[in-house]
């Protein structure tokens, strides 16, 4: 028995030493019926080179073999108007910690179509988190590479909304119109999707006039609560996650292990009405970090070209914010998942 034990535990320092010596492969895998395209980071012992992708560059094994890591996937949900590179960084510290990563493009919610931005993308998430899933489990490339009744799935802002629905929340139009109607100047941006900023001059008054009976006729006279869950996601983290529509008492018990990450000086998604009551109500979140300095675009990495416009103003660090502790972040979510995927 004892022999045994001792080469299950070479196996396995075998293959934690292997994910620790691999690069980052990345691959695209094509939009299908209806759905968009998923970029995939996972390890590759295939030579990194700089990787063009729209404005981004990262260095990986373009398209490189594939070889084994700790044998779990974590999906990544991004956020409105968003596409997979802004969570390039995160997802190459998951992927060198043993994770094949996968990132769908959300239908009507991404950097070329926005034109289901809100609730009616915040129903389709999920499925589209799970249709990934299916995707990967079917690909004979990376479905031998990892257990599809083991996931993990992280989300941020709008994924964030996604990845509370995953661990068991419920949303409501109806919440977010009450929420709106009781806190436009507070969480203008929030409710508006930033399609205004309030600027404390005598305009404010005028966008809030506005801004009111558009929120009202486009969330109200819908009371359909929405949640939907699935037995593959074992765990999960939102970061800034949008909050202010959820029935708290579903987030009282996850239904799996849930992280959040809070941006304290977050102007998109205030943290008084998103991630705050999250965890006040949650019993069993852990608060993986609280960053005090840190707005709304902290988990976007790289950050996004040409911030010099309404939406770059609440994505932009605050002063005083200093991006080196993101590597420090990103292996406290690691070791999140590392506690409830691995065996």
């Amino acid at each position: 028995m004892r022999l045994l034990l001792q080469s299950l535990s070479a196996l396995v320092w075998a293959a934690y030493a292997a994910c620790a010596s691999a690069g980052v492969g990345l691959t695209e895998l094509p939009a299908d019926a209806g759905h968009g395209p998923i970029t995939v980071f996972y390890p590759s012992d295939a030579p990194a080179t700089a990787v063009q992708r729209g404005p981004f560059r990262v260095m990986a094994a373009d398209n490189g073999a594939p070889v084994p890591g700790n044998r779990r996937l974590i999906v990544i949900s991004h956020g409105s108007g968003a596409n997979a590179m802004v969570q390039a960084d995160i997802a190459q510290a998951l992927v060198r910690a043993g994770y094949i990563v996968a990132l769908p493009e959300h239908a009507g919610d991404n950097w070329h179509d926005m034109s289901r931005v809100g609730p009616a993308s915040w129903q389709l998430r999920p499925f589209e988190v799970l249709h990934a899933i299916d995707v990967l489990g079917a690909s004979p490339r990376f479905a031998p590479l990892f257990d599809p009744q083991r996931i993990g799935m992280f989300g941020m802002s709008a994924g964030g909304h996604t990845a509370l629905t995953l661990a068991g929340g419920r949303w409501s139009r109806a919440r977010l119109l009450a929420h709106c109607e009781a806190h436009l100047a507070e969480d203008f941006a929030a409710c508006t999707g930033a399609a205004a900023e309030l600027k404390g001059d005598v305009w404010d008054s005028v966008k809030k006039a506005v801004a009111l009976p558009l929120i009202r006729q486009s969330l109200g006279g819908k009371a359909e609560t929405y949640g939907h869950t699935d037995p593959r996601i074992r765990a999960v983290v939102a970061g800034v996650p949008f909050a202010a529509d959820f029935d708290l008492d579903s987030l009282t018990h996850p239904v799996v292990p849930l992280g959040i990450v809070q941006a304290e000086k977050d102007r998109w998604l205030v943290p008084q009405f998103h991630s705050m009551p999250v965890i006040a109500a949650c019993r069993s979140c852990e608060t993986i970090a609280s960053l005090a300095s840190a707005g709304h675009g902290a988990l976007l990495a790289p950050l996004p070209p040409d911030l010099d416009n309404r939406v770059g103003r609440l994505l932009a660090d605050p002063p005083g914010f200093d991006r080196a502790q993101l590597p420090a972040l990103y292996d406290r979510i690691a070791r999140f998942f590392d506690r409830h995927l691995l065996p």
